[in-house]
């Protein structure tokens, strides 16, 4: 245990449940860090995650973004590589992005894709399933509207995942947020998470 941890400990009361906005206050008074750091709600759901009827998946767009710039990858063709990069996306390729991430290179966040190429795109499985980078249907990340995708990603969407403990971890901002924003941001997270599990 480090000595920040143990200090911002001593900011809470294990006996006491705290409002969103309250929860927001105390993080903001522990002990702040040399950089910027990630603010991540975690939820425990009560489920049986190894039951795949009640795995809870899906994305969500925060009201105030996630504070950080995401570099967009997208795989297309023709009159969607222009619709893509006016969206935004960092970079448009098909066959040859392919290739260039075959050779090593992997330096984005998120990685979108039309139906059509996803037979192309699949013999990166190995390099992006591992990595979380893969393009997927369920995160809206394959999909006709690149330009949609590509402009949801820049403004905030993100996506969250059962884990084996049927436990979520959802990214809400960086601390360096005004309270107003990370206290919005968080019970957003919360009905959104709360809604798919009931599907």
């Amino acid at each position: 245990m480090s000595k920040r941890y143990a200090q911002a400990a001593t900011f809470v009361d294990r006996t006491k449940s705290y409002a969103v906005p309250e929860a927001v206050g105390v993080l903001k008074d522990m002990p702040k860090p040399k950089f910027d750091e990630t603010v991540e709600l975690s939820v425990s759901l009560d489920v049986d995650p190894a039951k795949s009827d009640q795995a809870v998946r899906g994305t969500v767009l925060l009201p105030h973004g996630t504070g950080k710039t995401r570099r967009v990858i997208v795989f297309c063709k023709g009159e969607r590589e222009l619709a893509a990069k006016k969206a935004g996306a960092d970079i448009v390729g098909s066959a040859d992005l392919i290739e260039k991430i075959q050779g090593g290179w992997m330096e984005f966040d998120v990685a979108i894709a039309t139906p059509d190429l996803m037979r192309d795109v699949s013999r990166l499985g190995k390099l992006l399933g591992p990595r979380g980078l893969m393009p997927n249907p369920k995160a809206g990340t394959v999909t006709d509207d690149v330009a949609k995708a590509v402009t949801e990603v820049k403004q905030g969407k993100v996506e969250f995942k059962m884990d084996k403990t049927a436990n979520l971890h959802v990214v809400v901002g960086k601390l360096s947020f005004e309270p107003k924003k990370l206290a919005e941001n968080s019970p957003y997270s919360i009905l959104h998470v709360f809604k798919n599990s009931k599907k």
